[in-house]
């Protein structure tokens, strides 16, 4: 308990705190005064990605807390261990779920699958899933579990921020960040225990990389292969 206070008495731990909900703020204000420009949310996506790995690498770099951000040092095995099996996990209940809404007439993802497809956004998906997990996982539940914060509500506070973030940043229609919200709260849950069990952030990384590559199968071979079955 005394290295609990101790630890979260720190100037370093307290401005790592302050920017993780600072940065969410900026996020947030700036999605929502663009929604109502023609630039959408585009400047508060870019401020969010930009502004999550520029964050974390300037602590780690001139700080040196990758182990205090959780990325380094834990148990990185466990951690990508357990990655690995939620992933797989999250990964099939998507594709299931994909299957059903396209055999129910309606497609899913067609804001973002315009997005991805016309505007060449497809090979980006890596940096995102590390701005996210930067944020989420990295800077804020580190800060908040290091300041002595309850574990589950730091998980899920944490989990909750990035469910609600992609109504802030996802410049798509509002049924599809829905859409998005939904699967980013399992991603949110599970990637934060075991972060929280590790005390290393890749496993929750590549929770979030598998389950990226079931939203690329939602959009590009699923439709095929369910429209092939049903004609």
């Amino acid at each position: 308990m005394e290295q609990v206070k101790a630890v979260s008495a720190s100037p370093s731990l307290n401005e790592r705190f302050k920017l993780a909900f600072g940065l969410t703020a900026l996020i947030w204000i700036v999605g929502l005064v663009g929604h109502f420009t023609p630039l959408l949310e585009w400047p508060a996506l870019a401020v969010y990605v930009l502004g999550s790995i520029g964050v974390v690498v300037w602590r780690g770099k001139s700080k040196g807390e990758w182990a205090e951000m959780y990325l380094a040092g834990g148990d990185r095995a466990k951690s990508l261990k357990w990655g690995g099996i939620a992933g797989a996990i999250l990964f099939c209940m998507d594709v299931f779920n994909t299957v059903m809404w396209y055999k129910s007439g309606k497609p899913p993802m067609m804001d973002m699958q315009g997005i991805l497809v016309n505007m060449n956004f497809l090979y980006l998906f890596p940096v995102l899933v590390l701005a996210e997990e930067f944020l989420w996982r990295g800077l804020m539940l580190s800060s908040m579990i290091q300041k002595g914060i309850n574990p589950h509500l730091s998980v899920f506070v944490t989990a909750m921020f990035y469910v609600l973030n992609h109504f802030a940043v996802a410049p798509v229609g509002m049924q599809e960040r829905a859409l998005m919200g939904m699967m980013a709260f399992p991603i949110g849950i599970l990637g934060g225990y075991i972060v929280l069990r590790s005390k290393n952030v890749w496993g929750s990384v590549l929770v979030h990389m598998v389950t990226m590559l079931s939203m690329i199968l939602d959009i590009f071979v699923i439709p095929n292969l369910v429209y092939s079955y049903m004609h």
